[in-house]
């Protein structure tokens, strides 16, 4: 009868750090989430800084290439 009393006694013992150790893996787990879903804002901000910056590119180069094709001035004087 003392063996089964000690078997349960260390089964129920063994299931509260089983517990501990799965809400500790849980709250690891929240945390990465976080940091996850904060870098992925960030580099969904980037992007689209990125974008923004690709389309004042294009509307410049138009504008180079007239100047470039533009016939030369002639020097006053």
């Amino acid at each position: 009868m003392f063996g089964v009393a000690l078997v349960a006694a260390l089964g129920l013992a063994s299931c509260a750090t089983y517990d501990d150790e799965f809400a500790t893996i849980n709250s690891r787990l929240d945390q990465l989430d976080t940091k996850v879903q904060g870098a992925a804002a960030s580099a969904e901000s980037a992007n689209q800084s990125a974008q923004q910056a690709n389309q004042r590119l294009d509307q410049l180069e138009g504008r180079v290439q007239k100047l470039e094709t533009a016939p030369p001035r002639k020097p006053r004087g």
